[in-house]
């Protein structure tokens, strides 16, 4: 069976402010962003020891956040920067009007729709952005090739660098959650991943939002 990494990027300044960052804003990692980034380089490190891993795929969003977080995993791998796959379909949850905006600023700016969004994020849009089904209508037939690959040989793996809304999706398909909860049944911190090795009819679920190391919630 293979095993699939997903990753959310490492911190920034707006999350670490807990504003939404969404794909349409391409902000960097802050400083405390990149040593998280090189620490969990070296998480991965430890956890590809203990896995067969002659193939190991590397994925990322364009995002410059995801891009900076996967770049230290390549170069542990020894991997050139040209070899990370970038996928456009696994950018982050467009938040339209909300982009930049504290929950607590989004729930002034539209009340109704906000408590709407905050039951059912996946089948509320974002005013002028998008809602979970989006995410997912765009993002998943990207991870399902990349599993099916998996699927094929045990001593494959991929490393997915994605953003919090695009994890969470996954995350509650894979639980078979109901989609409404995605939100809720799960959080994905900066740098947390999680493990989901492929092969039989259901994956099996080894690691969920596991921190690059313990300073993984700070900064």
């Amino acid at each position: 069976m293979g095993s699939l990494f997903l990753v959310r990027h490492a911190t920034t300044d707006a999350s670490a402010s807990g504003r939404n960052l969404g794909g349409t804003t391409d902000m960097p990692l802050s400083a405390a962003g990149h040593r998280l980034a090189e620490t969990l380089a070296q998480t991965l490190r430890a956890e590809l020891a203990e896995l067969p891993h002659d193939e190991v795929r590397l994925v990322s969003s364009p995002a410059r956040r995801c891009r900076e977080t996967i770049a230290p995993v390549a170069a542990m791998l020894g991997r050139a920067g040209d070899e990370v796959i970038a996928e456009a379909g696994l950018l982050e949850i467009d938040y339209g009007a909300w982009d930049g905006l504290t929950p607590e600023e989004c729930l002034v700016r539209d009340p109704e729709l906000r408590r709407a969004w905050l039951a059912d994020p996946f089948a509320t849009r974002c005013p002028n952005g998008e809602s979970g089904a989006d995410v997912a209508a765009r993002a998943f037939p990207i991870l399902d090739r990349i599993t099916a690959w998996l699927g094929e040989d045990r001593a494959r793996c991929a490393v997915v660098v994605a953003h919090n809304h695009v994890n969470r999706v996954a995350l509650a398909r894979i639980m078979g959650w109901p989609m409404a909860d995605y939100r809720r049944r799960v959080t994905q911190d900066p740098a947390g991943y999680s493990i989901v090795t492929y092969g039989d009819e259901t994956p099996v679920v080894r690691r969920v939002n596991a921190p690059a190391a313990p300073e993984a919630a700070e900064g």
